[in-house]
């Protein structure tokens, strides 16, 4: 498994960052409740063959269910082989107002030693804003508190989770994130336009949604009736698959890591299956800008109806 710099963080990460959601919490396509996920120690050892197989960096939240204490369990005893990321919880209450500093602070504080204490470590290498926004990102205060975590050693990297182009940019501009998660993917690539400006500033980028929960990969067949025109779409993109491209899946992951500027990408993986197709699709052989460029005319024409929260909350990837 290649490696790639975190930015400027000094932090060097796999190519293939694995995401904890899935064995933390039921999530995704078809996956209703935890009896239909992956028993516990099962996720324990697919973290552990993960390692084995060069995946260093894991990715979970504090709002990832059981995620942050299965990592902890795993890794425990190999904490300095791992890069972990985590995020606080949103920091809105539930009228959608920012609270006042000594309530926000009070979460954050009170998230970040739950995650600790979970994750059985003393550090957390990357720690997120969840779900931020411009409000957020504009707050002089929140910025100036993660900066001093990482003054005080709690965390050894700043970053944020954003999911718009104005967001990005804020988050870039910012002068305080050190890594952004961004959503980029074959039907969504609207990001790709920061790139260059997150490299030129030292920012590492993390992308998530790469296979959007499965669609683009062996789950993406027989939808949800208002996602017809997205499972009819994802059609075109067959016409580029060959004998070193055998499925969408690795097609979509390919064309991430195309991009010098990503430091990782980013795949929920809850299955020994999933990960051997990862890895086997991060060999470091990835798409000429003849085939990027094709791929780029095939981008949904409408890619700012590709959210998956929509969709999550109006019950389509159940």
């Amino acid at each position: 498994m290649n490696q790639r710099s975190l930015g400027h963080t000094g932090i060097m990460v796999s190519e293939i960052a694995f995401g904890g959601v899935e064995i933390g919490m039921p999530y995704g396509i078809g996956v209703k409740n935890r009896n239909e996920m992956i028993p516990e120690p099962e996720a324990i050892h697919l973290l552990h063959e993960a390692l084995d197989r060069g995946v260093n960096f894991y990715d979970t939240a504090r709002l990832y269910g059981t995620s942050e204490s299965i990592m902890g369990r795993a890794f425990r005893d190999r904490r300095d082989q791992v890069v972990i990321c985590s995020k606080c919880p949103p920091l809105y209450d539930r009228d959608g107002h920012l609270p006042p500093p000594d309530k926000w602070i009070h979460i954050i504080k009170d998230a970040l030693q739950v995650s600790l204490k979970e994750l059985k470590t003393d550090y957390i290498d990357v720690y997120m804003l969840h779900q931020s926004d411009v409000e957020i990102l504009e707050n002089e205060t929140i910025a100036d508190f993660f900066i001093n975590l990482k003054k005080e050693g709690f965390i050894r990297a700043t970053g944020a989770s954003t999911y718009t182009l104005g967001e990005t940019g804020k988050a870039i501009d910012g002068g305080t994130w050190d890594v952004i998660q961004v959503p980029f993917n074959l039907m969504d690539q609207t990001q790709e336009t920061l790139f260059p400006r997150a490299a030129d500033s030292g920012i590492g980028i993390m992308v998530r949604s790469v296979l959007l929960k499965g669609i683009l990969g062996k789950k993406g067949q027989h939808l949800h009736p208002a996602l017809k025109d997205v499972e009819g779409h994802r059609r075109h993109f067959e016409a580029l698959l060959r004998d070193s491209i055998p499925d969408l899946a690795t097609l979509a992951i390919k064309f991430v890591l195309s991009f010098d500027q990503i430091s990782s990408v980013l795949i929920g993986i809850d299955s020994l299956d999933y990960l051997h197709d990862a890895i086997t699709a991060a060999d470091g052989r990835y798409l000429n800008e003849k085939t990027l460029s094709e791929i780029r005319q095939l981008e949904y024409p409408n890619p700012e109806l590709i959210n998956l929260r929509e969709w999550d909350s109006r019950g389509w990837l159940t």
